[in-house]
């Protein structure tokens, strides 16, 4: 079976928030925690995970993460 398409958003230990996208998004997260997922996320620190939103192919959820990084901050969480 294949694994839907998601966009999420993490806090860093610095209290930024990262937006990104994956597939597998279990995966993802171990190599966020592992300092492998990204420059931003392994420069920053891992916190935690805030908020995973399904989406229907790899595209939309492109889309959907460019949305989200444009809102402001406060708005970002309510995307979710």
């Amino acid at each position: 079976m294949e694994k839907k398409w998601c966009v999420y958003i993490l806090r860093c230990l610095d209290g930024t928030y990262y937006t990104g996208v994956s597939n597998d998004v279990d995966k993802r997260m171990k190599a966020h925690m592992d300092g492998k997922g990204s420059k931003y996320v392994c420069s920053r620190g891992f916190g935690e995970l805030l908020g995973v939103k399904e989406c229907e192919d790899k595209i939309e959820a492109f889309r959907e993460e460019w949305r989200i990084k444009q809102l402001p901050r406060q708005e970002k969480l309510g995307a979710f």
